[in-house]
C-alpha cells in the first residue's frame, strides 16, 4: 500500500527543488520532516508540506505512521512562464519563469 502527494503548478525552479529531494529518498519520514525543517532552500517549506500531506494521507488508508519512508519522490517540469525584460538599443531579453510539478510516494516498511 502507498500513499502519495501531489503538488502541480508550484513557483520554483524544478533543478532547485531536485537537489532537496536527494536528500530525503528513501528515508523514514521523521527523517525526512528534520532534514527538511533544517535545510536552508527554498524548495524546503514546500517539501516538508507535501510530506506532511503525503503522511496524511497514509492516516486516512490506516496505514502504520512509524513504519513510513519516502519511496519515490520526484519533479516534473511544468509550464513555463514567458516574460521581457528591457535591454538597451530597443532589444528585449527572455526570463523564464518556470514551474514544478512535485510527486511524493510513501510506503510502508516490511
Amino acid at each position: 500500500m502507498e500513499a502519495r502527494a501531489i503538488l502541480n503548478n508550484v513557483r520554483i525552479s524544478p533543478r532547485k527543488v531536485q537537489v532537496v529531494l536527494d536528500l530525503i529518498r528513501n528515508k523514514p519520514t521523521d527523517i525526512a520532516l528534520a532534514t527538511l525543517r533544517l535545510t536552508p532552500k527554498a524548495a524546503s517549506p514546500i517539501l516538508e508540506k507535501l510530506v506532511r500531506s503525503a503522511i496524511a494521507n497514509a492516516d486516512n488508508h490506516s496505514m502504520n505512521k512509524d513504519a513510513l519512508y519516502v519511496a519515490e519522490c520526484y519533479v516534473t517540469p511544468g509550464p513555463t512562464m514567458k516574460r521581457i525584460m528591457p535591454r538597451a538599443k530597443g532589444r528585449a531579453y527572455r526570463i523564464l519563469k518556470r514551474t514544478s510539478h512535485i510527486t511524493v510516494v510513501l510506503k510502508e516498511q516490511e
